[in-house]
């Protein structure tokens, strides 16, 4: 590698883990909403309160992971993901449903830091795109590092066959109502698929209020599936207008995007 390649690449790197964030997103949803031309939607969301100013920020999320912008980097190396089973408990927060686990779920390792797993929730359509396509459902993992940085692993999904880990929780979801949450045992966080070692890299931000910045993202690059049923499921549990619960894509402003694909042998 030369030196010009070998200084890009510390650069890359250097600039997706400098992460300083907080996983608190708000939980009180009445004081925003996705609709678009309302005063509390997407676009406003940077006035409602001086602590959401982010949200007009130069590193928001989500975005569209355009494949002429991406640099290919086999030196991030494979996302090594270390899950425990561990309690767990629904709560709808009536803009999404999340999973939360109250114990020790483990985590996630990025350049020898770890991320633990907080939570997980579901936004539909999905908020990421991939060369301007949306899909009809996205996954984020939340973990956080004991040093308060965040990072997210997000999956997206297209209409098919049932996806195995939803599946799981359908009965849940079905009866729990917003504000509330439902005790489901013992989760295993293993039981979220991937499928794929490919994954996209980016520096970005929370997806909603308060919009904080220095996120640690990474896309799984497979589309996996989910059927009708279960992001019908999604959509109406929650009943106060966000059976829509995605926010627009956000300008990428010079930010590298990397993918990680194996080096072949």
């Amino acid at each position: 590698m030369s030196t010009k390649a070998t200084i890009l690449l510390f650069a890359l790197i250097s600039f997706l883990l400098c992460s300083c964030s907080n996983s608190s997103e708000v939980d009180d949803e009445k004081e925003f909403d996705y609709k678009e031309g309302s005063s509390k939607g997407p676009e406003h969301w940077s006035e409602i309160h001086p602590e959401w100013a982010a949200c007009r920020g130069k590193e928001q999320s989500p975005i569209d992971l355009l494949s002429k912008r991406v640099v290919v980097l086999p030196q991030l190396g494979r996302l090594k993901r270390k899950y425990k089973p561990a309690r767990a408990v629904l709560k709808n927060r009536g803009h999404d449903i999340m999973l939360q686990w109250v114990g020790e779920a483990g985590g996630i390792y990025i350049k020898g830091v770890k991320y633990e797993l907080k939570q997980c929730h579901w936004h539909s359509p999905s908020e990421h795109s991939i060369n301007g396509s949306r899909y009809q459902l996205e996954l984020h993992m939340v973990h956080e590092s004991r040093e308060g940085g965040v990072a997210v692993v997000g999956i997206l999904y297209k209409l098919g066959r049932p996806d195995s880990f939803l599946a799981k929780l359908m009965h849940a979801i079905s009866k729990v109502d917003p504000t509330e949450e439902e005790e489901i045992g013992v989760v295993n966080p293993k039981d979220i698929r991937i499928g794929t070692r490919n994954y996209y890299r980016y520096k970005g931000s929370l997806t909603t209020p308060p919009c904080t910045e220095g996120v640690i993202w990474t896309i799984v690059k497979k589309v996996r599936t989910a059927s009708r049923r279960q992001i019908h499921a999604l959509r109406e549990a929650v009943h106060d207008g966000f059976e829509v619960n995605a926010r627009p894509t956000q300008g990428i402003n010079g930010r590298p995007i990397l993918l990680y694909k194996p080096k072949c042998i």
